[in-house]
């Protein structure tokens, strides 16, 4: 579904990101883990259109997107929960829901589907309330939900546990979990926290100075060697 092959990013005379190659089929979730500052979000945000690329491609669905705009990856399948979470704050849960179906056109931009609910149903009890006055993880839950309504291919989050309480992250593993059964769709995880991204992905790469410095599936990773990647 997902193949990048020797992406090369640069700010200014910085190489930030060095011939980075991966893949990702419908119904896998991929890890990508590495410290603070290694290129992961810059990475991320290069599949997404946000930043252009120097160098290597972006496939999706077999279709080369390396330089498509990002509402046109989007429109594609492609859904992003960025670091952060980036909801609008001055809009109700409703409204921010809404935005996540833009994709969408007629009755099926407007209908917000019950599942998502089910997904996390603190949403529901709080429809009114603005997306600002939300906790950090009730902001990442929505991000998610938001992303989710635009019934995507591939879905990819950015840090998801960063800054959350743990009962939170507990939920959002469970709908990470939950997603990856179903087998409809493709995750991408970047992550720093390794036991989280260990319990739901299928195989793993790990980032090192914007390179690709170790990937596999759980048998062929050894987890003290990438928990050694992630040390600060």
């Amino acid at each position: 579904m997902l193949n990048v092959e020797a992406l090369n990013q640069y700010y200014g005379s910085s190489h930030t990101l060095r011939g980075v190659s991966m893949s990702l089929e419908k119904g896998q979730c991929l890890a990508l883990l590495g410290r603070n500052g290694v290129g992961k979000t810059t990475l991320l945000k290069c599949l997404m259109g946000v930043l252009p690329v120097a160098g290597g491609s972006v496939m999706f669905e077999g279709r080369d997107i390396t330089k498509l705009k990002p509402h046109e990856r989007a429109h594609a399948g492609i859904a992003y929960v960025p670091q952060g979470r980036e909801i609008f704050a001055r809009l109700t849960v409703e409204e921010n829901l809404l935005m996540g179906m833009a994709v969408k056109s007629g009755k099926e931009a407007t209908a917000i589907r019950s599942n998502v609910y089910e997904l996390f149903p603190v949403l529901k009890e709080m429809l009114h309330r603005r997306g600002g006055d939300l906790s950090g993880g009730q902001q990442q839950q929505l991000a998610i939900a938001r992303a989710l309504l635009a019934d995507p291919k591939l879905i990819i989050f950015d840090e998801p546990t960063e800054g959350i309480q743990p009962s939170i992250i507990k939920d959002i593993e469970r709908v990470i979990r939950l997603l990856r059964q179903r087998g409809d769709m493709a995750i991408l995880l970047c992550e720093q926290y390794f036991d989280f991204a260990h319990a739901l992905a299928d195989k793993f790469i790990v980032l090192s100075r914007g390179e690709v410095v170790a990937s596999g599936t759980h048998e062929q990773m050894n987890s003290e060697e990438v928990k050694r990647h992630l040390a600060v």
